[in-house]
């Protein structure tokens, strides 16, 4: 799944990641209406979207209603580590790449680090 989206399908996603309920593309229409974030996009659109979110495996739609309900297939956390996981695996030299993240880190951030990596040592 670990893709890059763009800018309408972002705004989709963000949407549906933020609700606990799946969405039918009227309401993501009205919702990206009301956010500006494309004025009014026609409904034409946001199906569009909806169906390439749903062939990147993003989006997962239920065809038992009409019109159809849609919702996010993994959440925005587990997104952002699958691009992480990309960003590294493409890198030449992953521990230089780990080294400048671990260096840009506060010190919370590492001390969270420090503490799921010793979780993962004791499985």
């Amino acid at each position: 799944m670990a893709t890059t989206l763009g800018e309408l399908e972002r705004s989709v996603m963000e949407f549906l990641w933020a609700s606990d309920e799946a969405m039918t593309a009227y309401d993501l229409r009205d919702r990206l209406a009301a956010a500006e974030v494309d004025r009014s996009p026609a409904i034409t659109t946001v199906l569009t979207v909806l169906s390439r979110l749903e062939n990147k495996g993003f989006v997962q739609r239920q065809r038992t209603s009409r019109p159809h309900l849609y919702r996010a297939q993994a959440s925005r956390e587990d997104h952002m580590a699958e691009l992480m996981h990309e960003v590294l695996g493409s890198a030449t030299n992953r521990s230089a790449v780990l080294e400048r993240f671990v260096g840009q880190v506060s010190e919370r951030e590492a001390a969270l680090l420090r503490e799921l990596l010793e979780s993962r040592s004791h499985r």
